[in-house]
């Protein structure tokens, strides 16, 4: 239907709700929809786990995995960050050289990431260097009790190595550790640098690692050789 504007007789105040009217029908036509845009709300990092995905949010806290470490698995320059509630991975794709115990500031989208919960900035200017602080301590974990609980937090475990490490090149490597309290898999990526040739079914070893979780599986994912030792 065609409307002449000449043929109707609007009040001052109408025009207002006139031309809203017909840059409503324009987006409409246009296959579109108007888009009300929110700022981000600041969140401690544990109360942004649950949240629903897709909310945008500001959280802050230090720096427990470096910049890039991972990257033969995730393919981008992340790093983790995290806060006395809780920790969550940060992925990025330009490299940052953010280090152990830098603070930050990030805003981000919550996305999942093969079972990871992921804050994704829409841009680096999203993440802020605000200081360099003390470096966050592992919590001590038992080995089959890293979970949901535990994804994103900086843990330490003690175990008994239950299997040969298997090659899952160009990823990384993987194998098992066990307390008595149940198995939990190590994953290591490549890009660590990390040697696993020392590692043997049988040793015992303590670790610090990433809490992560992959698909329908959790692990955790040491970031140096420094984490890892054999006893």
């Amino acid at each position: 239907m065609t409307i002449k504007l000449s043929t109707l007789i609007i009040r001052p105040v109408g025009w207002f709700w006139l031309l809203l009217v017909l840059l409503l029908a324009g987006l409409l036509a246009l296959g579109g929809s108007p888009s009300v845009s929110y700022a981000a709300k600041t969140v401690d990092i544990g109360e942004a786990h649950a949240l629903p995905l897709d909310s945008t949010v500001t959280v802050k806290g230090t720096v427990t995995v470096p910049t890039g470490i991972f990257f033969s698995g995730t393919f981008d320059q992340g790093f983790a960050i995290q806060d006395e509630s809780g920790g969550i991975y940060v992925s990025v794709q330009p490299g940052l050289g953010l280090q152990l115990r830098d603070q930050v500031e990030v805003t981000g989208q919550l996305v999942d990431s093969f079972g990871v919960l992921t804050l994704v900035p829409d841009s680096v200017g999203n993440v802020k260097l605000k200081d360099h602080g003390q470096p966050i301590e592992p919590e001590a974990v038992a080995t089959g009790d890293i979970s949901e609980a535990t994804e994103g937090r900086l843990v330490k475990v003690e175990g008994v190595i239950t299997q040969s490490v298997i090659d899952d090149l160009p990823y990384g490597y993987r194998f098992s550790v066990d307390d008595g309290s149940g198995a939990v898999q190590v994953f290591i990526y490549a890009s660590t640098g990390i040697d696993v040739s020392r590692f043997q079914p049988g040793q015992t070893v303590t670790m610090t690692a990433f809490s992560a979780q992959f698909e329908d599986h959790y692990e955790i994912n040491p970031r140096s050789a420094s984490d890892i030792q054999v006893h």
